[in-house]
């Protein structure tokens, strides 16, 4: 049996910026990444938009406010000492109409807590940025940027190696035990791990483990698939760079948006559909105990039941190419089916409490041998090497 300090569960870029961190700091600690795939960064950080967040709709004092801001500095600064491709594009949210202003202002209110700099821009303003967008008005956040998350965590996994930390990749963790004053960590194949203490940044199945290492929590996981359409060749034009609409305080995600990616073309999406497997990317990948868990969990049904009407629209847009083009027509009016060709997907793990709230912030709890990341949503990426600086904190509060 392999022995270890410490074992962190979960290969995405906070459980690696987690790993690179404490390893970082504490060259003696015997630590040991755990990930059922066959490669880092294989779900939320390899599907994600890439963009590096600047942190303005967050709750102003909140752990997303606070870690994206300092987050998006240390992950700027980590990506040009190691000669990864970003760019500070900047964005726009953009006012289709006059019922959106007051929405658009109370957006450029929290970008003001949580010191965030913008311009409010005009029709005509916005026409110079972006031309092919339609607005009354906007604000521009120059600070917005875009970077590929997946070469990012590569790049921290191999430097957690160089270290001597050690990635154990294709271990599924099935069963977790306490052994002496450690903890004991098996996969179905019989291989087994021996850690002094764990952390769990299991991402999709962090509630799982959580419970599965003796730890209390209410929060459940639930999935949510966002799927994208990209630019044609050839229309890549109608975005220069990140085109976003106001966000609709009576549902939980932001709607569709225009994203420039840093290794080309422009990503248009994404839409946000309840999935029915935690690893449900397209609607034909069905896990029984995934889907029969959720839907018997209490805090999903009255998620349900609050937002059906929403909840059958994303749907639609999701079956129907015609629909989603609609919703992208609110920002660009002049685009059309034709200009759109099937894009990826991701799935999203979104912690909801048993009253049927999404938990709105990041959620990091420590126990006796422990630390559990149990919500750790968008900013997440870009927050993931101040998160990781947190989970080093706590783990050395324990120790």
């Amino acid at each position: 049996m392999e022995r270890f300090d410490l074992a962190i569960i979960g290969g995405g870029i906070v459980g690696v910026a987690a790993a690179l961190t404490l390893k970082q700091r504490h060259r003696e600690l015997r630590i040991c990444v755990v990930e059922t795939e066959g490669r880092v960064a294989a779900h939320q950080t390899g599907h994600n938009s890439g963009v590096l967040h600047s942190g303005i709709y967050y709750k102003p004092g909140s752990d997303k406010s606070r870690h994206c801001r300092v987050g998006k500095e240390m992950m700027e600064a980590f990506c040009d000492e190691h000669h990864i491709a970003w760019d500070r594009c900047g964005k726009v949210v953009v006012a289709t109409n006059a019922s959106e202003l007051e929405r658009l202002e109370r957006i450029a209110e929290r970008a003001s807590a949580n010191g965030v700099f913008y311009d409010k821009i005009d029709r005509q303003a916005l026409k110079e940025l972006e031309p092919a967008a339609a607005g009354v008005a906007a604000l521009h956040v120059p600070g917005t940027g875009i970077v590929n998350y997946r070469a990012v965590c590569e790049k921290m996994a191999e430097l957690f190696r160089d270290m001597k930390g050690e990635l154990r990749l294709g271990f599924k963790v099935s069963r977790i035990e306490a052994a002496g004053s450690g903890v004991e960590l098996k996969d179905p194949s019989g291989q087994k791990i021996l850690c002094g203490g764990m952390i769990n940044c299991a991402g999709l199945y962090s509630d799982r483990v959580c419970r599965m290492a003796g730890g209390h929590t209410d929060l459940k996981v639930v999935p949510f698939r966002g799927e994208y359409y990209e630019l044609a060749p050839g229309r890549e034009q109608l975005c220069r760079n990140l085109i976003y609409p106001v966000p609709d305080p009576s549902f939980p995600f932001l709607g569709v948006h225009f994203t420039r990616m840093i290794d080309g073309g422009v990503e248009c999406g994404p839409n946000a559909v309840f999935a029915l497997s935690r690893t449900g990317y397209r609607w034909t990948q069905i896990q029984a105990n995934d889907l029969m868990e959720n839907l018997a969990f209490s805090g999903f049904q009255k998620l349900a039941a609050r937002h059906w009407k929403m909840g059958l629209a994303e749907m639609h847009r999701s079956l129907s190419k015609r629909a989603f083009v609609r919703a992208l027509q609110h920002l660009i009016p002049s685009i059309q089916s034709s200009d759109l060709i099937p894009g990826r997907a991701g799935v999203r793990a979104q912690a909801v409490t048993p009253a049927g709230e999404l938990y709105d912030d990041f959620l990091i709890v420590p126990s006796h041998r422990a630390i559990h990341v149990l919500n750790a949503p968008s900013p997440a990426a870009t927050s993931s090497l101040a998160i990781a600086q947190q989970i080093a904190d706590s783990y050395e509060a324990l120790h």
